[in-house]
């Protein structure tokens, strides 16, 4: 089986810092890319970041975390982090890591893991 397991999440004060790490373990046959995406109370979920695998990959961000948030991936490690500098009220959400893999016995697919909170206050 896979598994996707998120950690790092917590309560800051604005301006702070976080780091989320995302582990995925199983019988993993390649991960073509590892996402992070975020949810909001009342909001629909929304990419946060991905980094694509292989020649020619990139990492993308949306707009609003580009300049505060970097993504980074271990391959050897099949893990992936999110920096986040700079915190502020609007980051706080559920954040999800998606690992779009093909593992033993599974089809190819985005494997998400549970989520952790991040909490930003004042």
């Amino acid at each position: 089986q896979v598994q996707v397991v998120e950690s790092g999440g917590g309560l800051v004060q604005a301006g702070e810092s976080l780091r989320l790490s995302c582990v995925v373990s199983g019988s993993i046959l390649s991960i073509n890319a590892m996402s992070w995406y975020r949810q909001a109370p009342g909001k629909q979920r929304e990419l946060v970041a991905r980094i694509s695998s292989g020649r020619g990959g990139r990492t993308i961000y949306t707009d609003s975390v580009k300049d505060r948030f970097t993504a980074s991936r271990d391959s050897a490690r099949n893990t992936a982090y999110l920096q986040m500098n700079s915190l502020k009220l609007e980051d706080t959400a559920v954040y999800y890591c998606a690992a779009d893999l093909e593992a033993v016995g599974v089809p190819r697919d985005d494997y998400w893991g549970q989520g952790t909170q991040v909490t930003v206050s004042s």
